[in-house]
């Protein structure tokens, strides 16, 4: 009513009111009325905002690439992007022009030109396998633009998602990563069966080491035992042949005392046969007569005896005896 207006902007809008060409007001979150015959509103959004990218490059190989990404921006300066874009807004608040879509478009320019000289330096698989580069690269080189300094814009960051090849050239790496896979994963089996093999052949090997170690202490076992038997029988040998020597030397030192002592008994023999012979020799030559009437002992008894001896020198000479059993007893009970 009247032509007046009244506006009012967030706090994340930055706001210049002007009127006749001459600035009144400025600052964030403004509200206030106007006349829309003569004022003249610049408000630039604060707020930061994400740039989707996305373009194409050629590697050293000649090889497509393609490169999507990220940026993420705000204004730091409204006065000086103010002065080069057209944020001016009608009597409703909305914007005149489109000129913000410009901001996005000379970043994704700043961006690929950053990332031009970078990436035809490399191999495509190198490219493909180094977002992380690209995207510090990217933002290094948007952050440094002198466009974007003109502009009055800070990068918040620089996030690049992908780096693809492309589709043919896809497939023909994952073809060849495919083979190559395959190829390490059978460098894998045989190293594991290699693996497996030489484990098998150390315990095998290892078995049969204590197997051999095992007969050998098998073998020195039955040596000592060998040894300690031969040690035996030696030494019983030795026992032996000591006893042996021992009973020949007891022999030998009995059959001196036996010839001794043979010696003695002959000389003792001799001796009394020396001694009889000795006393005998003056009887030698008498009558056996004479003896018996030497005897001191003289009886009836003997005298029968001698009697009897008579008679049997002369046996044959007597037709006749008759001796009774009465004098043989009184012979025989007769002391």
């Amino acid at each position: 009513m009247l032509g007046i207006k009244y506006l009012k902007f967030d706090p994340t809008t930055y706001v210049f009111r002007y009127k006749k060409g001459q600035l009144k007001e400025e600052g964030k979150g403004l509200s206030f009325f106007i006349i829309k015959r003569t004022a003249s509103i610049v408000a630039v959004p604060l707020a930061s905002k994400d740039v989707q990218f996305i373009f194409s490059e050629t590697t050293n190989d000649f090889q497509q690439v393609t490169v999507q990404g990220r940026i993420t921006y705000k204004i730091s300066d409204p006065k000086k992007i103010s002065d080069v874009l057209d944020f001016t807004v009608n009597a409703d608040g909305l914007r005149k022009t489109k000129d913000e879509e410009k901001i996005e478009q000379r970043l994704v320019n700043e961006a690929q030109t950053a990332s031009t000289s970078f990436i035809q330096g490399m191999p495509m698989t190198q490219a493909i396998t180094n977002a992380k580069l690209i995207q510090n690269k990217i933002f290094e080189g948007v952050s440094n633009s002198e466009t974007v300094n003109l502009l009055g814009l800070q990068i918040m960051g620089v996030n690049v998602t992908s780096v693809k090849p492309t589709p043919e050239m896809a497939r023909a790496l994952e073809t060849s990563t495919r083979e190559k896979l395959q190829q390490q994963a059978d460098e894998a089996i045989y190293l594991r069966r290699k693996f497996a093999v030489e484990q098998e052949r150390i315990i095998k090997e290892t078995e049969l080491n204590t197997e051999i170690a095992v007969e050998e202490k098998q073998k020195q076992i039955s040596e000592k035992k060998m040894e300690r038997q031969r040690l035996e029988e030696q030494n019983n040998k030795t026992i032996r042949l000591m006893k042996t020597e021992a009973d020949i030397e007891v022999e030998q030192k009995r059959k001196i005392l036996i010839d001794i002592k043979i010696e003695n008994e002959n000389k003792l023999s001799d001796s009394l046969r020396y001694k009889i012979s000795s006393q005998l020799e003056p009887y030698k030559d008498l009558d056996w007569r004479i003896i018996a009437a030497l005897n001191t002992k003289s009886s009836a008894k003997n005298d029968i005896a001698i009697a009897f001896r008579e008679l049997a020198q002369n046996a044959q000479n007597i037709q006749n005896l008759n001796i009774t059993p009465d004098l043989l007893n009184s012979l025989i009970e007769q002391k």
